[in-house]
């Protein structure tokens, strides 16, 4: 196994793949390009975590993430994937689902929130679903993160005793340990009926956090074909003098902020 990277090392690499992402970014809007990156994983794989890194330097105007609440009663009288289609991306826009459609094949399927008929269907129709995405013209990219048993463990336990870590705990967290296998094989079946050529599962080893987020960017930027674009040159204009006044002054008697710090 790999020596863990220093924080140093990271940051440093971190910052050359955050950059890169700017570029794609900037070929994305130039292009009109239509982009779904989709995240999924076992509990405490660190899929919030791989997308905040990939997320913390560009515009949300373009990196757009959706993780959707559990389903109100009315969306679940909808089509199934109805309540996703909305927020797929128009022309120059990334969405990163933080959880998809595939919750139906996952924890949906294990806790039973669905039935034996909707998730075999739902293996059945998805590589249809999937492939007129792509077929218009969306590029779709699907991440699996991969959490071993005894650091899916350790992770756990660290939330459960951390009061800043605790809300990272869902209802569906920790009976995900018990049903450790059920989840490996429903993850097997889904990998079996949705694995295809023109939209693959991409899996992601995730013990070593730094290193899965990292390689999660490198991939991501592999899959996007993209060209550095030319940028002018800025430069900060001076402040106009016409209309001036003691602004600072109009803002005596409002209510500000204690300066605590």
């Amino acid at each position: 196994m790999a020596e863990k990277l220093t924080g140093k090392e990271y940051e440093k690499e971190l910052r050359r793949l955050q950059t890169e992402l700017c570029h794609l970014q900037a070929w994305v809007k130039h292009k009109g390009l239509r982009v779904v990156l989709v995240f999924e994983g076992r509990d405490g794989a660190g899929k919030g975590g791989t997308i905040r890194a990939i997320t913390e330097r560009v515009s949300p105007r373009v990196f757009r993430v959706v993780a959707l609440p559990a389903p109100s009663d009315r969306e679940k009288s909808q089509m199934y994937v109805q309540r996703y289609l909305p927020h797929f991306p128009a022309a120059g826009e990334v969405i990163i689902f933080d959880r998809s459609w595939y919750n139906r094949a996952g924890v949906e399927h294990v806790l039973g929130f669905c039935s034996k008929q909707e998730y075999r269907r739902f293996l059945e129709l998805a590589p249809f679903f999937e492939r007129e995405v792509v077929g218009s013209g969306v590029k779709l990219i699907k991440y699996w993160l991969e959490v071993s048993n005894d650091e899916q463990a350790r992770r756990f336990e660290a939330r459960i005793h951390d009061p800043l870590r605790q809300w990272k705990l869902s209802p569906v967290d920790l009976p995900s340990r018990e049903r450790w296998y059920d989840y490996s094989r429903a993850r097997d079946e889904m990998f079996t009926a949705t694995d295809s050529k023109y939209a693959p599962w991409y899996i992601i080893r995730s013990d070593d956090k730094k290193r899965a987020r990292l390689n999660c960017i490198a991939h991501l930027l592999g899959q996007i074909e993209y060209k550095r674009l030319r940028k002018e040159k800025l430069k900060l204009p001076g402040r106009s003098k016409k209309g001036a006044y003691d602004d600072q002054a109009a803002l005596r008697g409002r209510h500000f902020v204690p300066e605590v710090y």
